[in-house]
């Protein structure tokens, strides 16, 4: 896969970081090319104007965020736009969608715009709307309030559906577009503000569109609607939504984890009846919270819903059932994934060859080894401390410094401060405090 030098640059940057990358991740990824057949059908029926929902579940560490990652830069590549958000007990709660709406419009990507991509995708569609007007051949392109009472006839008979449910949308797009036309900058970007779920919007704002008070729980479901209708018209096949670590909400008390499974329920229900054609929503969870007694089990409807026999052998798992599992790390992938990276570290070192004398596939292996080792034997959870070590440890060194030869110049060391609790509790609890204990409510 050819990458260019940013590419390759944000590629390495995240993982010497010890993160996921947000794009490119097709240049090393190993072990997904059975989903992409599947995942390419789903996205075709989402484009012809569908839904589709999907569970992933994993253990910690087989690269549920990367596949999560993976699955968003193939759907941008296709003029989807993508969201992630990262489901947790405080910042994200399940259970109140009108936060989930916020987050979601605040990483809302394109292929042109990584986050944040709101205001392109609203002023491409007024864009579009002017472009039909004008093609209808009644109002002329100098006519401009001509122009500005079509376009604004034209918004209203597309966002007729969400206008029944929740008229402030449309309404706060009118204001967003008169406020543009006077040149009102203030104005327009509170009403955008608005219109993302963002609190504390300036009232003067809220009266320019006619708008009071903030999108609530049910009105975050509805704007989700026209934020579909609007992706649709300005180009975008539709919206790859991703709700990441679900899991989190086996941690939280029992009534609140209850109304956030009722909340997953609701979401799962609303794309199988058809309400938000465009969207594909994927959740990402560990077999723990598919399984266990504190997760999907509470709630019976949702359970059945996302049932699925995973007692067949993995080589026989259903790509297109709407719950897949993700095969977990062998020492053999871990090691393909290390020669991957390193091949792209090389493209853009000072001295290529050096990087492939000093740092081949048996030192690769041998760092996954020492790594794994140190972390139990468990493979499963050596992916992100093993690739940061490989990177920021020994590649960057080998680059850097001329005398430097990890094989004579560097022993491995995992300080427990750099590590995870899962990570620390592979590596083994060192004092009471490390050790979690699973209590009942």
């Amino acid at each position: 896969m050819s990458l260019s030098p940013q590419r390759r640059q944000e590629i390495i940057d995240a993982l010497r970081r010890g993160t996921v990358p947000r794009s490119s991740l097709d240049a090393f990824a190993v072990g997904l090319d059975r989903f992409e057949a599947a995942f390419e059908d789903e996205f075709a029926k989402v484009a012809a104007g569908g839904s589709q929902f999907k569970a992933v579940r994993g253990e910690y560490g087989c690269g549920k965020t990367f596949f999560a990652r993976w699955l968003a830069d193939r759907a941008r590549k296709q003029g989807f736009a993508t969201s992630e958000v990262q489901v947790s007990e405080t910042e994200t709660p399940l259970h109140r969608l009108e936060t989930v709406y916020r987050r979601l419009m605040e990483r809302l990507s394109t292929a042109d715009t990584p986050q944040g991509a709101l205001r392109n995708i609203v002023d491409g569609w007024f864009y579009a709307l002017e472009e039909d007007v004008l093609a209808e051949g009644i109002v002329a392109a100098d006519d401009t309030q001509g122009l500005m009472n079509r376009t604004t006839e034209l918004l209203e008979q597309r966002l007729s559906k969400v206008s029944s449910t929740a008229p402030t949308f449309s309404a706060a797009l009118r204001g967003y577009r008169e406020a543009q036309a006077s040149e009102d900058r203030a104005a327009a970007e509170g009403i955008l503000a608005w219109l993302a779920g963002q609190p504390n919007v300036a009232a003067a704002s809220k009266r320019f569109a006619g708008v009071k008070g903030d999108i609530d729980h049910f009105g975050a479901l509805s704007f989700l609607q026209g934020v579909l209708i609007v992706l649709r018209d300005s180009g975008h096949p539709g919206l790859l939504l991703i709700l990441d670590e679900v899991e989190t909400i086996q941690r939280v008390r029992s009534d609140v984890r209850d109304k956030s499974l009722n909340a997953l329920r609701q979401l799962i229900d609303e794309v199988d009846s058809g309400r938000f054609p465009g969207l594909y929503l994927l959740i990402t969870g560990t077999p723990a919270f598919y399984d266990g007694p504190q997760g999907i089990q509470r709630l019976e409807p949702l359970a059945q819903r996302l049932h699925v026999d995973f007692q067949t052998d993995a080589r026989f798992d259903n790509p297109r059932a709407p719950q897949i599992r993700l095969p977990g790390f062998s020492l053999d992938r871990l090691c393909l994934v290390g020669c991957k990276v390193r091949d792209i570290f090389r493209q853009h070192a000072q001295d290529p060859d050096r990087i492939a004398s000093l740092c081949g596939d048996d030192y690769v292996r041998q760092l996954a080894n020492n790594v794994t080792g140190k972390l139990g034997g468990k493979v499963g959870i050596a992916p992100r401390i093993f690739l940061k070590k490989l990177v920021a440890d020994v590649l960057d060194r080998i680059d850097q410094f001329p005398e430097f030869d990890p094989g004579r110049h560097y022993a491995l060391t995992i300080a427990e401060n750099e590590l995870t609790p899962i990570e620390r509790e592979a590596m083994g609890a060192s004092d009471v405090n490390d050790i979690e204990l699973d209590l009942p409510d």
